[in-house]
């Protein structure tokens, strides 16, 4: 990883409250579902990331850049933001416009999810909201694109409004980051890889990989294959990414870097019963991953903190509630053993 004096973690894009329903089952179209509990709690790459990494206990600083609506879902944030020591500073209100927020739907007994969401003030997010002068941060972090509709356009120059947010981002030193939203369209192959050379670190789920190369990870039946994983990171790779992709997925995460190097971190084989949801488990994943590299551990230990993150983000149907602090976290490894199968 390239030399960074800076300190600290600042990330940029989705800001969401996530409406979380846990149903009986998903039902057909015209068909009934019953809500057996429900709750409300952040969502979003920049908000789930930042607030894992504070509940983690990590002492660095950590700074949010968004957009958000004058309403009680963009108070709900900054109350947060204020409890957590996120600076919030660089959140701004979009008037006429509400928070963005989403209505997940979770199977109880399956922790599948089926998301309805409501893009709002994020709609709005810009390069405008990017101001990186003076700014010491060590890493800076951007998702999810495909979600941001200004972010994800297209300019005169060829480029997307993120890539020239993650360009400057480089420029002022930072590390940079990206995670993507799973969209089911052909904008991955048009969108994406007009970011890819400017992001160091690239976190990707099995369905967005194979969206992006066309290689298959996963089955129908959830068999993934690793050898395939390393195939499609090293064609991301090639696309322009500056350091290492990431690839995550239910058993485990491999990562490649441009050197070669390739790691592979089974997750954590955790109890049927201590499984709420899987909301937010990949953005918890990117927290464990983005908080050792800021603290300069080797990319293995940060992978084998992020799949213990993202364990202990299942043992509630929110995306944060239940994650602890690293130590705590790591141990969920030690006692449940991980998915070496």
């Amino acid at each position: 990883m390239k030399e960074n004096t800076g300190k600290g973690i600042l990330a940029g894009g989705n800001w969401i409250i996530d409406n979380v329903k846990i149903v009986d089952v998903y039902p057909k179209e015209e068909k009934l579902a019953n809500i057996l509990r429900e709750s409300t709690s952040n969502g979003g790459a920049p908000y789930n990331v930042l607030k894992a990494i504070s509940k983690m206990g990590f002492q660095f600083p950590l700074k949010g850049i968004g957009a958000i609506g004058n309403d009680e879902r963009g108070e709900y944030i900054l109350n947060e933001c204020r409890e957590l020591q996120i600076d919030s500073s660089q959140i701004k209100k979009v008037e006429d416009s509400n928070t963005s927020y989403t209505d997940v739907m979770t199977v109880n007994g399956t922790g599948r999810r089926t998301f309805f969401h409501s893009r709002g003030a994020n709609a709005f997010l810009d390069g405008s909201y990017f101001n990186f002068s003076g700014r010491k941060a060590k890493i800076f972090h951007l998702g999810y694109l495909l979600l941001l509709d200004k972010l994800d356009a297209v300019g005169a120059d060829g480029l997307t409004g993120a890539a020239k947010v993650l360009k400057e981002a480089r420029q002022c030193g930072m590390i940079t980051s990206a995670d993507l939203v799973s969209e089911q369209s052909e904008r991955f192959k048009t969108i994406i890889p007009l970011a890819l050379q400017y992001v160091d670190i690239l976190f990707v789920n099995e369905f967005e990989a194979g969206m992006l190369t066309g290689i298959e990870i996963c089955d129908d039946e959830g068999k993934c294959s690793i050898a395939n994983a390393y195939q499609a990171a090293d064609a991301i790779l090639n696309g322009g990414v500056q350091q290492w992709v990431i690839i995550h997925f239910p058993k485990g995460a491999i990562a490649l870097n441009k050197s070669g190097e390739k790691l592979f971190q089974p997750s954590v084989k955790m109890p049927a019963e201590k499984i709420k949801g899987s909301v937010g488990a990949g953005d918890a994943f990117a927290a464990g991953v983005l908080a050792g590299v800021h603290e300069d551990w080797t990319m293995a230990k940060s992978l084998l903190l992020g799949v213990n993150v993202a364990a202990a983000s299942l043992m509630d149907a929110s995306s944060s509630e239940s994650i602890v602090s690293w130590q705590e976290c790591l141990k969920l490894g030690a006692d449940f053993d991980y998915n070496r199968d």
